[in-house]
């Protein structure tokens, strides 16, 4: 038996993030944020034509706390500086992990030629809550480039997946993670099935970000659709793709089940550590940038 969708959505509201980043959010509203924990936030960037302009767009410096940003680059490029140091640049099927943890001053921006020269914009960039035991980890970033990621190439021409974090057949993504994940990239050519199985306990979800596909060989999705799976006792999925050059981003993690604190950009367990967690904002404590 195959894993069924429980619930499909595509981009309806969109808001300005800074003025960089025109997203829309599958979390939070329809979808609840506990239902895809560990997954507190898919903040989806569709196709976006931006005019060339000697402005970086972008949001400046802004903290965050308690859990981790993942950022993927599917169109355009993205410059990332923090207040531990760590900066970089991200393009396409590139991603950057940081790991807010105890608490980070950073900033998100187009890349200055990718600015200058204007073009199409894409991106994906997902909170993902840290376990309790882990919110006051040391912050640290992870530089994901596409070409070094772990990739697994599929049978019958079918195309490759890039495993981000967690593991496909048995190969390991290149991604340290605090609570079991797993985050592929899946390339397939017209026609290419990818087979998929994952706990029933875990909350499963994929989205669309180019071509279309077909689940389990009856329901059709278009590019922008997210569709999240039931945990109804089957594990096994697929997804064919129906045109060339598809990519399909799959998502699949261990529930926390911890208690949920969050305002802003602080995301804690109790009450009590976002009133510490906004005083050590104040106080400096997480740095300047």
């Amino acid at each position: 038996m195959n894993r069924k969708i429980e619930k499909t959505l595509t981009p309806e509201t969109f808001v300005w993030v800074g003025d960089g980043f025109y997203t829309s959010s599958f979390i939070g509203t329809e979808i609840s944020r506990r239902r895809m924990s560990p997954f507190f936030a898919v903040g989806y960037s569709p196709d976006y034509e931006f005019e060339p302009g000697d402005h970086q767009r972008g949001i400046g410096p802004h903290p965050h706390k308690g859990f981790e940003t993942v950022t993927i680059a599917y169109k355009g490029k993205i410059a990332h500086r923090d207040s531990r140091g760590n900066q970089g640049i991200i393009g396409t099927g590139d991603a950057q992990w940081m790991t807010a943890g105890a608490g980070i001053l950073h900033e998100e921006f187009h890349e200055k030629e990718f600015s200058q020269q204007g073009g199409t914009f894409q991106m994906v960039q997902m909170w993902v809550n840290l376990p309790a035991k882990d919110k006051e980890t040391t912050p640290h970033y992870q530089d994901l480039a596409f070409d070094k990621m772990t990739r697994v190439t599929l049978e019958n021409n079918a195309g490759f997946i890039n495993v981000i974090a967690g593991e496909y057949e048995g190969q390991k993504g290149t991604a340290t993670t605090y609570s079991p994940i797993h985050l592929y990239n899946t390339y397939l050519n017209k026609d290419g099935y990818a087979d998929f199985r994952f706990s029933n306990q875990f909350n499963t979800a994929l989205l669309v970000i180019e071509g279309s596909i077909k689940v389990n060989d009856t329901e059709t999705l278009a590019t922008d659709s997210f569709a999240m799976f039931e945990n109804d006792g089957a594990e096994n999925f697929t997804i064919q793709a129906l045109e060339n050059n598809t990519i399909v981003l799959v998502m699949s993690g261990e529930p926390l089940n911890e208690p949920i604190a969050h305002y802003g950009p602080f995301l804690m367990n109790t009450q009590e550590q976002l009133t510490k967690a906004f005083e050590e904002y104040k106080s400096g404590k997480f740095g300047t940038l």
